[in-house]
């Protein structure tokens, strides 16, 4: 992002939450990781070494780049009722028999694929991989002698198996878009595009289920021997299953090779409409229980009032703001050979912008640190709210000085609203923040808030960059700069600038809200800025990898939940009976979410 406005080779020192969060500045998004994504990682270690370098993997780039639809499939009803063991028998009855369809229709695939194919290991490979697939037909079988009932032929084929099946068939029968009628292929090698077409198409389902089967494989307790769906669980996240979907993935490697660019798009467009089509095939399984996700399907807007909350630095950006007002400054200050007008606000040079900059930065880096070691108990202590909110009373002293400090040294005079705005379009917000907040906004039935509360030091960034995006209906709590006929004085007209800021803010806003409806909050944030508003909240969302944050918040008794293993065990209480009222705020607990498409599709959902 600062390469938008500088062409120096330096970095400018991006300065306050930035220090905070401890993690380093880059110039665009870094690519989603996440333990699944790996093939090295889920492979026997006597196949690890054979397999192709991730990056140059055609299948681990389009698993890595639909990330997106992978984690809407995790966080599907079906799948966490069916990790926590709470799935009804009569949905998972409902399941196997569509799924017996649908492994009919992958196994004829798989055979028309084999036919295509000119290369005996090709061929060979194919066949294999169908006798994997005619083996996990048995053990659904086995699901149905178990019930002694005939469940495939009770259960008639739904819209979304039905739908995904035939466009597996087609794929695999040639009738894909700008490839020649089957009849018509006149070479071997336009026959073999249709087998790398169908292996494109068929990779996703079998990553998935391996991805699925390793996810749900680490809930399950050493000794846990009454999980009702423990042997589908152990199906998928067996060895001889993983091996089975990378070697899919190292067929379609091979068969791609020859391939020229528009055709490889041909076999990515397949992939992702797998993938979307995989999702359907989840959200369409029947549930007759309730669900703890998505969290609007509980959600009654005529009854209750949902209230999200998100900090902006770091949270929803990738670069931090206050990076962003630094480089405007300091590139368009005055050259020390211009001169200038009367009239204007006097301001630095660029070098001296520069100067004062890193030394801003460097004191505040050095004064945070010894400002959070001073303020951790010497030892753990149990998770109390008051206790937490003292000790960070000492850290809302330390920001106001530190902000003093900017404002007294003039680094903020002179610039152009104009140019702000500019910086705002541009700015780089993480994968998938902005569709999450547009889909809220844009469904007027859930009668959901969003408030923006940041320490930017600027409310026309913020506005800008969501606007940019279509996003234009947050209320934005931040601080605010004071213009003359759209110059920045240097002055900020301040609102947040601390945790305890931030709180009184998330109070405010839910005081004032309507008290005839169930409010349910939900705060999302990465810093330790944002702590207090965190446990707070009902449900407590941290993203990013902040260390100061984690160290506060465990040394103050705060527990760090990922995700998606919190909500399992989360729908297994509820399975059991427990209040629908489940989420309490001041629990001490936090979950943690790798990215905003985990947020997406625990809240929202598909």
């Amino acid at each position: 992002m600062r390469l938008l406005f500088s062409s120096s080779p330096y970095p400018i020192p991006t300065l306050f939450r930035l220090a905070r969060s401890h993690r380093p500045v880059c110039s665009s998004p870094p690519p989603p990781t996440w333990r699944s994504s790996n093939p090295m990682a889920i492979l026997p270690k006597s196949s690890a070494a054979a397999v192709i370098p991730s990056e140059e993997r055609l299948a681990t780039r389009f698993w890595i780049k639909y990330r997106r639809e992978s984690v809407l499939s995790l966080y599907s009803p079906f799948a966490l009722c069916l990790a926590s063991g709470s799935l009804k028998i009569d949905t998972f009855r409902h399941y196997i028999a569509q799924d017996v369809h649908f492994l009919k229709a992958f196994a004829h695939a798989y055979e028309l694929a084999e036919d295509c194919a000119d290369d005996d290991d090709a061929k060979l490979a194919i066949s294999e991989l169908r006798k994997g697939i005619l083996e996990e037909l048995k053990m659904h079988n086995s699901f149905v002698q178990e019930w002694g009932s005939d469940c495939v032929n009770e259960s008639p084929v739904n819209s979304a198996t039905l739908k995904y099946t035939e466009f597996l068939l087609a794929t695999a029968s040639g009738k894909v878009e700008g490839l020649k009628a089957p009849g018509k292929l006149a070479t071997p090698f336009e026959k073999t595009k249709i087998a790398a077409y169908t292996l494109g198409a068929m990779t996703p389902c079998m990553r998935l289920y391996a991805f699925l089967g390793k996810e749900f494989q680490r809930l399950l307790e050493p000794n846990e021997h009454n999980h009702p769906y423990k042997k589908w669980i152990e199906n998928y996240s067996s060895e001889s299953f993983q091996a089975s979907a990378l070697q899919t993935e190292d067929l379609l490697d091979k068969l791609s090779v020859p391939l020229t660019g528009e055709e490889l798009n041909i076999i990515e467009k397949l992939y992702h409409q797998a993938m979307k089509l995989e999702i359907e095939f989840f959200y369409s399984q029947p549930l007759t229980q309730p669900t703890i996700a998505p969290l609007t399907k509980q959600h009654d807007p005529e009854q209750d009032h949902l209230m999200i909350f998100s900090d902006f630095d770091l949270t929803c950006t990738v670069v931090d703001s206050s990076a962003i007002l630094a480089e405007i400054a300091i590139v368009t200050a005055p050259k020390p050979d211009q001169n200038q007008p009367a009239s204007q606000i006097a301001r630095m040079s660029p070098a001296e912008l520069r100067n004062t900059w890193g030394l801003l930065s460097t004191q505040y880096t050095e004064e945070y640190e010894q400002c959070i070691e001073s303020i951790l108990p010497s030892e753990k202590v149990e998770f109390n709210y008051e206790t937490l909110h003292k000790a960070l009373e000492q850290l809302s002293d330390f920001e106001k000085r530190a902000n003093s400090r900017v404002i007294e040294s003039g680094v903020l005079k002179g610039l152009n609203l104009e140019d702000i705005k500019r910086a705002g379009q541009r700015l780089i917000l993480q994968d998938g923040c902005i569709s999450f907040f547009q889909k809220i906004t844009k469904n007027k039935s859930l009668n959901a808030n969003i408030h923006v509360l940041s320490y930017c030091w600027c409310g026309d960034l913020i506005r800008t960059a969501f606007s940019s995006g279509g996003v234009d209906v947050l209320n934005i709590h931040a601080n605010e700069f004071n213009y003359e006929e759209s110059i920045s004085t240097g002055e900020i007209v301040w609102k947040v600038q601390s945790p305890i800021d931030k709180i009184q803010a998330f109070n405010d806003i839910l005081q004032d809200c309507s008290n005839e409806r169930k409010k349910l909050s939900v705060y999302i944030g990465d810093s330790v800025g944002d702590l207090l508003c965190l446990v707070k909240a009902d449900i407590g969302i941290v993203i990013g990898s902040s260390s100061s944050l984690r160290k506060v918040g465990s040394q103050y008794g705060v527990s760090f939940v990922p995700l998606f293993p919190g909500l399992v065990k989360k729908q297994k209480e509820f399975g059991e009976g427990a209040s629908p009222c489940i989420w309490k705020g001041q629990s001490g607990i936090l979950y943690t979410a790798s990215s905003w498409d985990d947020i997406h599709a625990f809240i929202l959902g598909w």
